[in-house]
């Protein structure tokens, strides 16, 4: 009888297939894909804005605020309808390569790598537990295309971690839109409008959304919006990686 690969023990997956840093080849740390020193190159975050995690000028550092009382200028003017956002990298370096190797490439191996790495810096810095993970949700169409949704595997890697259930139904994508990187700032504002639906009643709820990188947030903003329309009493975000 055969064995299937998902029933071996950790140990001797190991052995059969060695972690292999994703980034230079390496024997990979800690039973992951990923070397120590490429580990300790990725750009972190930094200090960032507590709402959306805008990374600010270091410099603010020197006026002993309060982390969770940083706030950018946007959502000081306009604050969002999330409560507070935690990326785990700055979107540079070698960052946009990861996100685009199992976001167009299906190298679900560096998937589960970045969930992995999420999930450890949500523990690291204790962030505030929602009650469940919902993946920011990806429209039938690019789904045909793409074969899986890459924030909803996300989401599972991450809650499996942490012990939470992910909601992957629980919003639902009724809008086809163009992807936010082909579009202009303003653009990119006005794309996401109306093209999230909640799908069920969420009363007092306390969700976290997932997506793999935040850049103008206009579309966690939407998902956000719909979510709290549906009842949630509290919405945050959870990303791999913020664009400065």
């Amino acid at each position: 009888m055969s064995t299937r690969l998902g029933h071996w023990p950790s140990k001797a997956l190991e052995l059969v297939f060695p972690p292999t840093c994703v980034l230079c080849g390496a024997p990979g740390d800690l039973g992951r894909d990923i070397c120590a020193g490429c580990l300790a190159d990725l750009p972190r975050l930094g200090l960032a804005c507590a709402r959306c995690a805008l990374p600010l000028p270091e410099v603010l550092a020197g006026d002993r605020i309060a982390p969770e009382a940083l706030l950018c200028g946007g959502c000081r003017h306009k604050p969002p309808p999330f409560e507070r956002t935690h990326a785990a990298f700055r979107y540079e370096q070698a960052l946009p390569a990861l996100v685009g190797a199992f976001k167009f490439r299906a190298r679900l191996n560096t998937l589960r790598l970045m969930g992995q790495l999420l999930a450890e810096g949500l523990i690291e810095g204790d962030t505030e537990r929602p009650e469940a993970i919902v993946p920011v949700p990806l429209h039938r169409k690019r789904l045909r295309e793409r074969g899986y949704d890459q924030a909803a595997e996300l989401a599972r890697v991450v809650g499996g971690r942490l012990r939470l259930p992910v909601l992957a139904e629980a919003c639902e994508r009724v809008r086809y839109t163009l992807p936010q990187t082909q579009l202009e700032a303003r653009a990119r504002h006005k794309n996401p409008r109306g093209a999230f639906r909640a799908t069920g009643d969420l009363s007092d709820k306390y969700l976290a959304i997932l997506d793999d990188v935040v850049t103008t947030g206009s579309t966690v903003s939407e998902v956000a919006r719909v979510l709290r329309h549906a009842g949630a009493k509290r919405v945050d975000v959870w990303c791999l990686a913020r664009t400065p």
